[in-house]
């Protein structure tokens, strides 16, 4: 089946896309922590099932960044890539779909629309599960292991990483 990689439209895909950064960061990165810290290192995407207009609202702008991608398949968004003209800042693909090639797609026209528009080198702050998928996809580590908070949590430990983007050959 066909994936079909389209831009981020907040007023049809807020909730989803909340739901699923939330569903897959705490099944991939946050399930060894109990509840409570993982509730924190959520942030306001741990209230992304909330009716409430301001949780909701929290979660609209925590997923906001200058270039955000869906992935898409029969009409599913199955997968979503956060970023900026330098650099990826989150990739969430939903975990039956993940080892499927949902998150290589959302990389590569990621790359391509910074390649078109922006500069040659893309960095990645890479969750230490997801490096090797970084690595496939040619991106190698620009330092050691690092640290940094994230929302209200603790300390989360991240593979800095990077890609020099080739020329689009014309």
């Amino acid at each position: 089946m066909t994936v079909r990689v389209r831009p981020y439209n907040e007023a049809v895909d807020a909730g989803i896309v909340g739901r699923l950064i939330a569903d897959t960061f705490r099944s991939d990165n946050l399930s060894h922590l109990d509840a409570a810290t993982q509730s924190e290192m959520l942030g306001p995407f741990r209230h992304a099932r909330s009716k409430d207009p301001v949780h909701q609202q929290a979660v609209r702008e925590a997923i906001l960044s200058e270039i955000v991608l869906v992935a898409e398949r029969q009409g599913r968004i199955i997968g979503v890539l956060r970023g900026r003209p330098t650099r990826l800042g989150s990739l969430f693909v939903l975990g039956e779909k993940q080892r499927s090639g949902i998150g290589r797609t959302l990389v590569n026209r990621f790359e391509e629309e910074v390649r078109r528009k922006h500069g040659p080198v893309l960095h990645v702050a890479a969750t230490l599960n997801a490096v090797p998928f970084y690595k496939a996809m040619g991106y190698k580590r620009s330092t050691g292991v690092r640290s940094m908070r994230i929302f209200d949590g603790d300390s989360f430990e991240y593979q800095p990483m990077r890609k020099v983007l080739s020329q689009r050959k014309t």
